[in-house]
């Protein structure tokens, strides 16, 4: 495949609102890379595939690459040759780089999540934050916020060995379990799939949250969930996937072309779809 017939696309379900496809064929276009991105989401296909299926369809038509998301992140590391640390180190891959035979995993999500955070809560206090969910997002957002400086990371999850596992993984300070509530975190990230289009509803009480604390929330489809909308109403300051939706796809156009993607460009395409 040349760089002239760039052929991309997204694994996962309820993904039809995804501006995904947008951000990266905009892209490509201003690069001068012909580009086609496609969604592949299982849940609306008559007879569903299993995702080794997927991978081989997809590798077999000449794809470049995929960006995997929800539920595939961590099923799909069982299907690749290679894997980058990040990836390795995460548990989880959402990006997959087709090459010379050979199926490469990246982790643009923890990056994506990190900057996001230095974008748009740059002043906020990191003593104690609480994560909603370790699974594939949840993990590269604790590892982010690992990074970021966080003094101690509380994790929860409906799945607790795995919140368990994912805060031994993750180093010291990291904490899980059970007795672990909301009052007891500067701020509090969402990175379950609960809220989005396809999974209506909310991580938590929402009457949980004081006025002081800052809350993000991943999704951004919607842009603005129930969540966030309660938090916002008791007076938290809050921040939603926007960022983090175009900085994991600033790199994974990287890791697909070779070529450094403009983060400007790329969020301009992504907050076309709100005018």
């Amino acid at each position: 495949m040349t760089r002239a017939e760039l052929r991309l696309g997204l694994i996962g379900t309820g993904i039809a609102l995804s501006r995904t496809p947008a951000m990266h064929m905009a892209e490509g276009r201003a690069q001068g890379i012909a580009t086609r991105y496609d969604l592949i989401d299982p849940d609306r296909m008559e007879t569903p595939p299993p995702l080794t299926s997927l991978l081989d369809r997809a590798e077999t038509e000449g794809y470049a690459g995929l960006n995997i998301t929800y539920p595939y992140k961590q099923e799909v590391l069982s299907h690749l040759h290679h894997l980058s640390p990040a990836a390795a180190a995460i548990g989880a891959a959402n990006t997959v780089v087709f090459r010379d035979g050979q199926r490469f995993g990246h982790n643009s999500d923890a990056w994506g999540f990190a900057e996001a955070m230095r974008k748009t809560m740059p002043d906020i206090r990191l003593d104690r934050v609480l994560l909603i969910g370790a699974g594939g997002a949840g993990s590269a957002v604790a590892h982010a916020l690992t990074s970021l400086g966080v003094g101690q990371l509380l994790i929860t999850d409906r799945d607790m060995p795995r919140a368990l596992a994912l805060a031994a993984a993750t180093g010291a300070g990291a904490l899980a379990g059970s007795e672990i509530t909301p009052n007891m975190a500067d701020g509090v990230v969402n990175a379950t799939p609960v809220g989005m289009a396809k999974l209506p509803g909310m991580p938590m009480d929402p009457a949980l949250l004081a006025p002081a604390q800052w809350v993000v929330d991943i999704i951004y489809f919607p842009l603005e969930t129930a969540f966030l909308r309660a938090a916002r109403a008791r007076g938290c300051r809050v921040t939603n996937g926007r960022a983090m939706a175009v900085y994991q796809a600033v790199r994974a156009f990287e890791l697909f072309t070779g070529q450094v993607a403009q983060a400007g460009r790329m969020q301009a395409v992504f907050d076309a779809f709100d005018r």
